[in-house]
């Protein structure tokens, strides 16, 4: 199993002058208007808001599923913008890394198998034994064998992040990862996202609406309009 990386004062991410403009009924809507940040290796950055702020957009954006209106966004130095669809995809196999509030695990798949599936997709050796070993890690021994309509919500997202953390991403991207648990699983789903960001050295970019969980990053974003509201660290 990889090692935590090291990490310097290294750009892993930046937006400049990112938009994002669409068509509807209306006119024109602006979800996203000149957003501008960098963001330093091993930082923990939580993107927060309200709903309609447009942070599902800015995650989208910033890991190539989506392509702004104007702007730019590099990506562990590539411009996304000079990349097709094909090469954006390959960008994001060798560094990035996802979980999701609706844990998108394949539901004919194992929880030995979903996590296996993100080791080899990477073409990465020893899928079998490293998901064992990244499994055993979120302390899901027992439950390998098992399908997610199986496992608890908290178990699916136990499984999700051993699936992100396995190929040892240099950034993880984290759409409202406790979203869809209550207050107690949040709390160990949080503990746990934290635990395997220390060790493994990971960027990791949160959006969310828990506070809590926004508070035990480095810095937070606040979007509101499409627009960055306030950026300031929170922990010294």
């Amino acid at each position: 199993m990889a090692t935590k990386r090291d990490t310097h004062s290294i750009s892993v991410l930046e937006a400049r002058g990112v938009t994002k403009v669409v068509d509807a009924p209306e006119g024109e809507l602006r979800i996203l208007d000149d957003i501008n940040f960098v963001l330093d290796a091993g930082t923990r950055l939580a993107i927060t808001g309200v709903s309609g702020s447009g942070k599902s957009t800015l995650i989208s954006l910033l890991a190539g599923l989506d392509i702004p209106t104007s702007g730019s966004v590099r990506l562990m130095g590539n411009h996304l913008g000079q990349l097709d669809e094909d090469g954006r995809a390959r960008l994001r196999r060798r560094h990035v890394g996802f979980v999701f509030q609706a844990f998108h695990l394949v539901e004919s798949f194992t929880a030995l198998e979903n996590v296996m599936l993100s080791l080899e997709l990477k073409g990465l050796p020893n899928a079998r034994q490293v998901a064992r070993d990244m499994l055993a890690r979120v302390k899901l021994s027992e439950r390998i064998q098992h399908y997610p309509g199986q496992l608890s919500g908290g178990e699916q997202q136990r499984v999700a992040l051993a699936r992100a953390f396995c190929t040892a991403p240099e950034i993880l991207f984290a759409d409202e990862p406790t979203g869809n648990l209550d207050q107690a699983t949040s709390v160990s789903i949080e503990s746990l996202l934290f635990e395997l960001n220390a060790d493994f050295g990971t960027t990791l970019l949160i959006v969310t609406h828990d506070q809590r969980l926004s508070k035990s990053c480095d810095r937070r974003v606040e979007l509101a309009g499409g627009r960055i509201i306030a950026d300031s660290e929170t922990r010294s």
